[in-house]
């Protein structure tokens, strides 16, 4: 949920003033019944630096922690290296509104080193902390379609600081169609108020089309995966990262950083249980670019390079 969600108090709101009508309580019920008996509106989710999901099954409460490693990498057009690592992790709370409705409370964090041998001067980390709020509605009567909204007051700084200059409001909004038990389409965007690009589109689809192959083909974080049995799973990934920190720089505060990255490797994961599972991947990072937005201050893009991925998910 450390992604990019205000109107969903807006959206709270208003689905409250509906219960007061008795016309459009009724309607609202029957609606969330349908969705209920259909495809379980409760079970799509974003999970942390990954795409949205499909739960098989539903669980209150679930943690998603994550380390990623890439070696020393050479900078373009100057001399020096760059190395980063990065370790994140999310809790998931889930409820039912008014015994119905699925809402999920979050809190994620995300920590990266930086090893940096180039005469630009880069802060020896980044951090990122948020809390979440998402809640998926079943769209008025339309059949076997919703509306998820999501809201992530979070900040992204160099010393895990709280300061209100490094505060950003991120929400994403987006609709959810599956005509069918094998394909689910999503159409929406994210919103990150004051970031270089505040707007991206959340364009893709989910397909099933037998028990063990599966195309998640949404942004910014597609996979393809295939069950080998019960136990294994190989996948395909890829991914884009474009997040802005407020950094101190010689001795100026709230200095804009923007880090870039895209991401394509693949790997296997591993259900140790239905509440546990493991999974390791490697691949190429390519596109990356660590820069101030102040010009002056310098800017790192780096050469493509390696990397290695470790992550657990915990769902009880």
């Amino acid at each position: 949920m450390l992604k990019r969600g205000a109107g969903v108090l807006i959206s709270l709101f208003v689905l409250l003033n509906a219960y007061a009508d008795e016309g459009r309580v009724q309607a609202q019920e029957q609606a969330i019944a349908k969705a209920q008996s259909a495809v379980s509106a409760d079970n799509y989710r974003q999970q942390l630096g990954k795409t949205i999901v499909v739960e098989e099954e539903y669980f209150p409460q679930e943690l998603d922690v994550y380390a990623r490693f890439m070696p020393l990498a050479g900078a373009k057009s100057q001399s020096g290296k760059v190395g980063l690592v990065t370790a994140a992790s999310e809790y998931n709370y889930k409820i039912k509104a008014f015994g119905k409705i699925p809402v999920e409370f979050g809190v994620a964090t995300k920590y990266i080193g930086i090893d940096n041998t180039t005469a630009v001067s880069l802060p020896g980390r980044l951090t990122a902390f948020g809390l979440g709020l998402e809640t998926t509605l079943p769209f008025f009567n339309f059949n076997k379609t919703y509306f998820t909204i999501g809201v992530a007051p979070s900040f992204f700084t160099d010393n895990w600081n709280f300061r209100s200059e490094s505060f950003h409001l991120l929400q994403h909004y987006f609709m959810i169609y599956q005509p069918n038990e094998k394909l689910t389409l999503i159409c929406g965007v994210d919103y990150a108020p004051g970031f270089k690009a505040p707007v991206s589109p959340i364009v893709g689809l989910i397909y099933r089309p037998n028990e063990k192959l599966t195309f998640n083909l949404i942004p910014a974080n597609p996979e393809i995966s295939y069950d080998l049995n019960d136990r294994w799973t190989v996948f395909a990934q890829g991914a884009y990262v474009g997040d802005e920190y407020k950094v101190t720089q010689n001795n100026l505060k709230n200095v804009v950083l923007n880090y870039n990255e895209m991401r394509a490797g693949t790997g296997i994961r591993y259900f140790l249980s239905k509440n546990m599972e493991g999974s390791l991947a490697v691949g190429s990072v390519f596109n990356r670019s660590i820069e101030y937005r102040q010009d002056s201050l310098g800017k790192v893009a780096l050469k493509a390079g390696f990397y290695s991925e470790f992550r657990v998910n915990i769902s009880i």
